[in-house]
């Protein structure tokens, strides 16, 4: 049998935990439940292992500190990952475990379905779609709800899976790492209802967004430095030969360049040009030699999840 562990990292949610808790044991009830927290004052230590949990801490705060420490942590075969504020359906993961299973999947996402504008308000639908969008065009193929808390990972993903981001851009770090190495994946619709009362949102609306977005700029200078790059030499290129139109025009007619400083600048802003297109060609090649060792990392794990699957 493959192990699952259920991964929940909390932050000051004594109020929906044992309920979390409670429901993902009666939904796989072979799993272990881990509850990390995170500087809870509130009582959520205590509240998780009354409900049965295995509780540990990690100091640094945000959910992508939590969530590395997890994986770091953690040994199993299957790894589930929600959050703690009761929103998603525990009722789920076992066909999201089973499709894992079945279909050789590294991540299957549980893509939130809610006609509650409390739980799923607009402003943060239009925030998801647009962050979504614009991954999708950057890295290829992609979700339609890149940001959902709620995840079934296999064994080699977690444990090939290079984290760096410290809050709640964590979830598109982790769609980008499937995507980058052509990860098998799919998604899975599961209900998401409100937060229950008392219970308090820790998401800033244009705070965490304007994080996610620096998030995908920097995971694209990292991934697709080329790209990158070589929109900023096309700028400098264009703008180098716009400023240099009149000039050419000009010294066509008189055989003179009059204004000295508009042509310097034309000259700087083409070898600014070429300076960025060097600057991605070189890191283009170094991005080459990363992805190949994350991708020997990813095939290093053993994939016991898959046995049970055949048998």
């Amino acid at each position: 049998m493959s192990r699952v562990a259920v991964l929940i990292p909390c932050y000051n949610e004594a109020i929906a935990i044992p309920v979390v808790v409670r429901d993902f044991a009666a939904a796989l009830p072979g799993a272990r439940i881990y509850v990390y927290d995170n500087n809870s004052s509130d009582g959520t230590i205590q509240a998780a292992a009354a409900a049965g949990a295995t509780v540990r801490r990690q100091d640094l705060q945000g959910k992508g500190h939590v969530v590395r420490r997890m994986f770091a942590d953690v040994d199993a075969d299957i790894y589930v990952l929600v959050d703690g504020d009761a929103t998603y359906n525990a009722a789920d993961a076992p066909a999201m475990v089973d499709r894992l299973l079945k279909e050789q999947l590294d991540m299957v996402v549980g893509s939130r379905v809610s006609d509650e504008m409390e739980a799923y308000r607009r402003g943060h639908r239009f925030g998801n779609w647009l962050l979504t969008e614009l991954t999708g065009r950057i890295f290829g193929r992609t979700f339609s709800d890149m940001l959902s808390g709620y995840r079934v990972f296999s064994r080699r993903f977690v444990k090939s899976y290079p984290a760096h981001a410290a809050g709640f851009e964590v979830e598109t770090e982790l769609t980008v790492h499937a995507l980058e190495q052509h990860m098998p994946v799919a998604e899975h619709p599961t209900h998401y209802v409100a937060r229950m009362d008392g219970s308090v949102s820790k998401l800033s609306t244009w705070t965490d967004g304007w994080r996610i977005l620096l998030t995908i700029l920097k995971l694209t200078k990292n991934g697709r430095p080329l790209a990158f790059f070589s929109i900023g030499a096309i700028v400098s290129s264009i703008l180098s030969l716009m400023l240099a139109i009149p000039l050419i025009s000009t010294y066509a007619e008189t055989g003179l360049v009059p204004r000295f400083p508009t042509a310097i600048l034309c000259a700087a802003l083409m070898l600014l040009a070429a300076i960025f297109l060097v600057c991605g060609l070189i890191l283009d090649t170094v991005t080459l030699g990363r992805r190949e060792a994350k991708r020997l990392a990813y095939l290093a794990c053993p994939l016991h999840q898959l046995k049970d699957a055949d048998e």
